[in-house]
């Protein structure tokens, strides 16, 4: 919706699915749902997702049921009280999208109460701050997971990157919170960029099937993809250009096929996504599980939107970049319909971030918000970095 200016799909009528509600001692269970008679708008089945997600334990976060994100710690929170910090964050930025829907559609009080436990939220994260990054969240008995005193997983990248995406927290807490995760977490020698670190191996920590994993494998402390391209997100948001672009080419799978040496270490193709690539010692380097789509998804957004800095908005486009100082220029051709656009970027102060001035076929125009026009034509679009910034969101 944000990109096409398209809310009309929020009133879409779509059946919701039917199933027993789960034993008091379940988890989770494996049948086949039956779609119901019943169904909503669009926008109600969202409304109704927020609403279950709208958790809050001990120390005010989101619980963790049966998994958030990795759903390998799917024994944080099996007796219903562990709770999650990465939620806390993903959850802050859910219901600021939503607030202004509900507001444009009249539900005055829905829009408040989802800005109100956004205040409460960023007050619960902030006391997740752990002196150097912040916990990944808290088991059911309220000991702390991601956090230092942790033999294993002491730094886990997602909460450090989503602090930054989220815009939760004071941004002087989640800029630290990422040089935790260049310390601890990007392995330059591997080049791979860990989920966590220590893997979960030998300590009395029970996460969940996480655990099975070899360490240094998958989800169990290797590189998640996913999860690496958030801290590419990450760096671009606080204007690290130089570090973006660096690890978004350690990630990218050619640069781990470049010689016959490479080939045999990381055993995966040079053209897709893999899902993971392990620091096991005995695997370092291997990828696994290839054609993996929700990462190369992922990956285009953070090279387009992310570093380049083109996002559509509706009616007209943004050029935010956040580049590398040594860049002087590059190009974008932007095919809408029959129309092109033909868009060149300028540096030549070599900045990483900041546009001074922008041309929309030889006319100013504001670089957040550059017109679409549909005709068939050929637009040129000139935008010069410098000194006067346009600051991006912290």
């Amino acid at each position: 919706m944000r990109t096409t200016g398209d809310t009309g799909v929020l009133d879409e009528r779509v059946p919701y699915l039917e199933a027993p509600l789960l034993a008091p001692e379940a988890q989770e269970d494996y049948l086949y749902p039956r779609v119901s008679e019943e169904e909503g708008a669009l926008f109600e089945h969202c409304l109704r997702a927020i609403d279950k997600g709208l958790t809050s334990g001990a120390h005010g976060l989101p619980l963790m049921g049966s998994g958030d994100w990795n759903d390998g710690m799917n024994l944080v929170g099996r007796q219903g009280r562990g709770e999650s910090t990465w939620l806390g964050f993903f959850l802050h930025c859910v219901l600021e999208e939503f607030a202004p829907l509900c507001e444009a559609r009249g539900d005055m009080p829905r829009a408040e109460r989802f800005r109100s436990e956004m205040v409460r939220l960023a007050s619960s994260l902030e006391q997740s701050w752990d002196g150097e990054w912040y916990r990944r969240g808290y088991y059911d008995d309220g000991t702390p997971l991601g956090a230092a005193q942790n033999e294993e997983c002491k730094i886990d990248s997602i909460a450090q990157s989503w602090a930054v995406l989220s815009a939760a927290v004071p941004l002087r807490f989640a800029d630290r919170a990422m040089d935790a995760v260049r310390t601890h977490l990007i392995r330059r020698g591997h080049q791979v960029a860990l989920l966590f670190t220590p893997p979960f191996d030998r300590s009395a920590q029970e996460p969940g099937y996480v655990k099975g994993y070899p360490p240094g494998v998958r989800e169990n402390g290797g590189q998640y993809t996913h999860a690496a391209l958030w801290v590419v997100m990450a760096m671009a948001r606080l204007g690290s250009g130089d570090e973006a672009v660096e690890l978004f080419h350690m990630l990218n799978p050619v640069n781990h096929t470049r010689t016959p040496l490479d080939v045999d270490r990381y055993k995966a193709e040079p053209y897709v996504i893999a899902g993971d690539v392990s620091d096991h010692p005995a695997h370092a380097g291997r990828g696994g599980w290839s054609w993996y789509t929700g990462s190369a998804g992922w990956m285009y957004r953070a090279g387009l939107e992310s570093i380049l800095g083109f996002e559509r908005r509706g009616a007209s486009f943004v050029i935010d970049p956040c580049i590398p100082a040594s860049w002087p220029e590059y190009r974008i051709v932007w095919r809408l319909g029959k129309t092109r656009y033909d868009i060149v970027v300028r540096n030549p102060e070599g900045r990483c971030r900041g546009v001074r001035e922008t041309e929309l076929d030889g006319k100013p125009v504001d670089s957040r918000a550059i017109p679409i026009v549909d005709d068939g034509g050929t637009h040129r679009v000139v935008a010069t970095m410098g000194a006067r910034e346009n600051p991006r969101r912290p």
